[in-house]
């Protein structure tokens, strides 16, 4: 078992395997790339499918840029504040958040213009002095009012003032751990002037901690100031706005699941932070400030709001770059938490949910890791693109429907990584294979299977199919001769025979054929397997045509090369008889004429791979191929140098010149068969001369079937002068019938028979 594990593993699946615990372990760690890219991901869902407007009871009261031109410059005098804050109670408000911090003192009070202008009336600086202050006059309005003052965090303690003030308690508990490891901590804070802070009903912290790249994704709901737990503004307002009830911070061992607020649980993040669900900045949440002091707001436009004061005037910059790729007033971002809070429509994103990506990570990766050796390329990116776009629409499922955030990104990166390394490694090992393919296979049979083979190692396995093949032989005559003038040159045999068999390869090679094996100075090759021929059968011919020519044109080039050396010989011993004291030999003595005979067949047989499990070829096997051996066995007795079966004419019979030689029951078979020589190609079967010999052939085998000895004799006689002619080499054939005719009459055939010839050898 670990045997086969340690194989199924392989080196490859180890270090990918290797390489994504690496890569969970650089998730866990979570850098800024990484996170930004989530961001981004998150982002373009946001934007995709905004949140719809919907009528909340939340407001703004606006000190925009037209009310800053009708009242004047920022700050207003408190006094102008404190009329804002009485007007908007009035006009039915629940409650006030302020989106701004009064920290020091109204320089337009009564008594600061006194002390800023010593040069004015003595008894009008005693007049001013008694005036009530702007600071007192704010504070008495946040007090008849429930007034939430907003503050904002310090990031660093050298940051804050000299004298840190302490912050007053907001009443808080909690359901579970301690909150504060998980929270955003900030070690001090901006406070209000301290009678707005004791004025104020409620204390919430206005604080957006931006991501690295500047965008507010996240708003702190609750966060850790000067070691206290402190909630943001938009919870803070609904607090106040519904009692005033203490609030508690819900935790687990992950982290923070919510805080408890107005008694409903608000979920959070595990630090603490909400991811706000934003919609597209609306007017319809705005009052401009000037509209409330001078009365031009419809009445009843803040009964039972709750409402927000800030600034959206350009010169004041209080603008945070958003999900949505806008720009937009920190008040309005407050405002949609708290709509978010009220329709319970914020964006979630629990602790779970890195568990989940993780978990999805490796399962994605290892099914990546497992099934990429074995799969086809395409089969692969299909099976990879259909489960990562499976993913990712889960992932965007969820935020539509659910408003989950779950991640995508990093899963459909690690497992894109992980397909790319596994199908590099398997390209780089298939390549490998195929040279080592090609190296093994390529010298012995065609190109075309070399390829298939590389390209399918699938087909390198035991087991085979079922095809018509057109199948060749082919052997030299006389080579037992051969050998033996050169039984003292056993290298030089071995130089002869690679030559005349490269020369026969190039022949089956060229027209497309595959080369089964050698056998000594024998060839066996078939046509259509591996590869599809419909014209196998024309190929198989064309190709022992050119092997004939192509040993015909080895055999002048042997002897033309044996006649210059022994004329280089002679002239170097003009007139010598002997060359010390040895005869000077004909040149072409030792030139051995090799002839080959080659049969060919078409039928149906079995190609495959056939052998053992370590060891095989591919190989043809059945009843056709015996034939075809035979044939070939044949040629030497009809003087025919190829002979083909009956199926392989009757393929090619109009494209070649044929000659019917006999009907014939092989060694080994009951059905005979008819075989036919082939003499040439197309150009000599439109010969006249080729004609008339091919009628006279026809003739005097029907002759020959009807027992009409005299008329064959005769029509052998004619045949002759054509064979002749055109160089046919059939004397053998002329010869053979002549001899049965003679025992034919000798001894007479039964009067059913069929003109069959019984071969009595293969």
């Amino acid at each position: 078992m670990r045997k086969w594990f340690s194989k199924w593993l392989g080196w490859v699946r180890f270090v990918a395997i290797i390489g994504l615990l690496c890569g969970l372990t650089i998730r866990v760690a979570d850098p800024n790339p990484l996170a930004g890219l989530r961001n981004a991901t998150f982002d373009f869902y946001h934007q995709s499918k905004p949140r719809t407007i919907t009528s909340q009871p939340v407001a703004i009261i606006d000190v925009d840029d037209r009310s800053i031109a009708e009242i004047g410059q920022w700050p207003w005098p408190r006094t102008r504040i404190a009329e804002l804050v009485e007007k908007t109670t009035q006009a039915g408000a629940v409650a006030i958040a302020f989106d701004i911090v009064f920290s020091e003192p109204d320089r337009l009070s009564p008594e600061q213009i006194a002390i800023d202008n010593p040069n004015i009336p003595p008894d009008l600086t005693k007049r001013l002095q008694g005036l009530p202050r702007n600071d007192d006059v704010l504070a008495n309005a946040f007090e008849a009012a429930r007034v939430v003052v907003g503050q904002t965090s310090v990031r660093n303690v050298a940051g804050n003032r000299n004298e840190r003030r302490d912050m007053l308690d907001v009443p808080h508990g909690f359901i579970g751990p301690d909150p504060k490891p998980f929270l955003l901590k900030f070690p001090d804070a901006v406070q209000n002037l301290p009678q707005l802070e004791e004025a104020a009903a409620g204390h919430g912290m206005f604080t957006a901690r931006p991501d690295p790249d500047g965008v507010h994704r996240r708003v702190p709901i609750v966060m850790s100031v000067q070691g206290e737990v402190r909630l943001g503004l938009a919870p803070e307002l609904l607090r106040i706005a519904t009692g005033g009830e203490p609030f508690a911070v819900r935790t687990n061992d992950a982290g923070v699941e919510g805080v408890v607020v107005a008694r409903q649980l608000l979920k959070t993040a595990g630090d603490g932070t909400l991811w706000p669900y934003l919609s597209p900045s609306s007017p319809s949440r705005y009052i401009s400030a000037v509209d409330l002091l001078e009365g031009r707001m419809p009445e009843g436009r803040l009964a039972n709001h709750l409402v927000f004061v800030g600034t959206s005037a350009i010169g004041l910059e209080d603008f945070r770059a958003t999900p949505l790729g806008v720009s937009m007033a920190g008040v309005e971002i407050h405002a949609q938490v708290l709509e978010n809070i009220l329709s319970k429509s914020a964006l979630s994103r629990p602790n779970f949910t890195i568990a989940v990506e993780l978990v999805m990570t490796l399962v994605l990766c290892l099914l990546a890791i497992i099934f990429a050796p074995v799969l086809r390329a395409g089969w692969l990116i299909i099976s990879a693109i259909v489960l990562l776009a499976g993913y990712a629409a889960s992932s965007y499922y969820l935020f539509y429907f659910a408003r989950v955030l779950l991640d995508p990104s990093f899963p459909v990166i690690a497992t894109t990584a992980t397909v790319i390394l596994m199908s590099t490694v398997n390209y780089l090992r298939e390549e490998r294979q195929r040279r080592e393919i090609r190296s093994a296979f390529g010298q012995y049979v065609s190109p075309d299977l070399v390829a298939q083979l590389s390209n399918n190692r699938g087909r390198l396995t035991l087991g085979g199919e079922t095809k018509t093949l057109t199948l060749l032989f082919s052997d030299v005559r006389g080579f037992t001769a051969i050998a033996e003038d050169f039984k003292d040159d056993p290298k030089g045999l071995t130089t002869l025979m690679n030559q005349f068999l490269t020369i026969l390869s190039n022949g089956i090679l060229d027209y497309k054929g595959t080369i089964d094996k050698f056998m000594g100075d024998a060839v066996m090759a078939f046509w259509n397997a591996p590869l599809d021929n419909d014209n196998h059968a024309r190929a198989a011919c064309h190709a022992a045509l050119r092997m004939i020519a192509d040993v015909e044109k080895f055999n002048r080039r042997r002897r033309a090369t044996a006649r210059l050396a022994r004329m280089q010989r002679v002239k170097a011993h003009a007139g010598r008889k002997r060359i010390g004291g040895k005869k000077v030999e004909n040149a072409d003595k030792h030139v051995h004429i090799i002839n080959v005979g080659i049969g060919i067949n078409t039928g149906k047989c079995v190609v495959g791979n056939m052998g053992t499990s370590t060891r095989f070829d591919y190989t043809a096997l059945g009843d056709p191929v015996n034939v075809a051996s035979r044939l070939e066995g044949q040629s030497r007795y009809y003087g025919a140098r190829i002979i083909l079966g009956s199926n392989t004419a009757r393929d090619a019979t109009k494209d070649f010149a044929l000659l019917e030689l006999d009907t014939v029951r092989v060694v080994g078979k009951e059905v005979p068969e008819n075989i036919f020589a082939l003499v040439g190609n197309d150009r000599l079967r439109a010969d006249p001369v080729f004609q008339q010999a091919s009628s006279l052939n026809a003739t005097m085998h029907a002759a020959y079937r009807a027992q009409d000895w005299d008329s064959v004799e005769s029509i052998l006689s004619q045949i002759e002068t054509p064979f002749k002619e055109l160089r046919l080499g059939l004397e053998r054939y002329v010869d053979l019938y002549r001899g049965r005719v003679t025992d034919l009459r000798a001894e007479p055939p039964p009067p059913n028979w069929n003109g069959v010839f019984a071969l009595t050898k293969k």
